[in-house]
């Protein structure tokens, strides 16, 4: 049976289209345009009740029963071990994804969304709100984190290990995206190196394009801006 994605065109969903890509499981999308405000349908609330997409209701679920998961870092665990994909070999392997899984949810996501907000939609808001302190805190951590990756993909081929696994699904969105954080790669050649290598894959291409077409940003849309920076929920 059929997986429904609850899902809008972020990294944070792309982490999800990727998987479902990457695992050849059939999906339909149930587009959740948080630029409107629809994550805050109470329907969506049933599945998601954080108000965050992605989120997803598998039919097939344990037992044979349905299930709702929200949270990407749970969806992406949840569909490793119900396909048997992706999560390496060994408990040592899924201790090491599990790592840099939850390395991500803690880390890169958090800490580079905020660089986003403060370096590229917080000089945009009514009023305008240009804050160094903020931009240069976000930025910088956003480096160290990209360092601390770039250390450890000079040691293996993908972020886990040797493998390709769930946590190179959960980080690659977020890096992609690494030029609006105002980052560079001159000094972390293994990153760029890996970046490319899952982008150059043809399930990260499909998952990435899901919606692409409707990816926009908030920089002159004030009506999103009060949905998505806290003027709502």
């Amino acid at each position: 049976m059929s997986i429904d994605l609850y899902y809008w065109p972020t990294p944070n969903g792309w982490k999800i289209s990727i998987a479902l890509e990457e695992m050849a499981l059939p999906y339909q999308v149930h587009l959740v345009n948080i630029n409107a405000g629809d994550q805050f349908n109470p329907d969506f609330l049933k599945i998601a009740p954080n108000n965050r997409m992605p989120a997803i209701v598998d039919h097939d679920g344990p037992d044979g029963a349905p299930i709702s998961i929200f949270e990407s870092g749970a969806i992406l665990q949840y569909l490793a071990r119900k396909t048997g994909q992706f999560y390496g070999a060994t408990e040592r392997d899924r201790v090491a994804v599990d790592q840099w899984l939850m390395w991500q949810m803690g880390g890169v996501g958090p800490m580079a969304g905020q660089a986003h907000h403060f370096l590229k939609y917080a000089p945009s808001l009514e009023p305008p709100q240009d804050l160094p302190y903020a931009k240069d805190r976000y930025q910088r951590e956003v480096a160290r984190l990209y360092g601390v990756l770039d250390r450890q993909l000079a040691q293996h081929e993908f972020v886990a290990g040797d493998f390709y696994s769930i946590a190179d699904m959960a980080i690659w969105p977020w890096a992609s995206l690494w030029e609006g954080q105002e980052q560079t790669l001159e000094d972390k050649p293994n990153l760029k190196r890996w970046l490319d290598a899952v982008g150059a894959r043809a399930a990260v291409q499909r998952g990435r394009a899901l919606g692409a077409e409707l990816r926009s940003d908030a920089i002159k849309d004030r009506e999103a801006q009060k949905i998505l920076f806290g003027k709502r929920g």
